[in-house]
């Protein structure tokens, strides 16, 4: 499965690049389980002062959990901006670092909440790439 084509290198950063795309729009106002299905099933998400969500499953609880309490999902105004991402692919995984800014208000005047940085591991799956782990720092 490992990149060996001419070009092939880029076309998976590509497809990367879009699967963190999805994760942050899914996160705003997508399905949560199609948001789910960008994860693998062992995917690792850790945040500081957040415990691990450990699973695929305890992933999309936790978005479940953001969208019932009205901080994310449809409806709660608010919106994911990933930049600056570089990304290196080796063979079948790939590391994605990009800063992150969450927004809130944007109904009306969109109101910065916090910012950060993703570390982001990806793996080549028979389903294409998705992320396996997650670490967020904020700042």
């Amino acid at each position: 499965m490992g990149a060996s084509r001419p070009g092939e290198t880029v076309a998976d950063e590509l497809e990367i690049r879009n699967v963190l795309a999805r994760v942050a729009q899914g996160s705003d106002t997508g399905d949560l389980t199609a948001y789910g299905e960008l994860f693998t099933e062992d995917a690792r998400w850790e945040m500081p002062g957040v415990p691990v969500k450990s699973g695929r499953a305890e992933i999309v609880a936790a978005g479940a959990a953001r969208r019932a309490e009205g901080v994310t999902g449809p409806g709660s105004h608010s919106r994911h901006l990933i930049t600056t991402v570089a990304v290196a692919v080796t063979g079948d995984e790939a590391v994605a670092e990009s800063y992150w800014q969450f927004f809130t208000g944007t109904a009306t005047t969109p109101t910065l909440r916090s910012m950060g940085a993703y570390r982001d591991t990806f793996r080549r799956t028979a389903h294409g790439w998705k992320l396996a782990e997650r670490l967020i720092t904020p700042g």
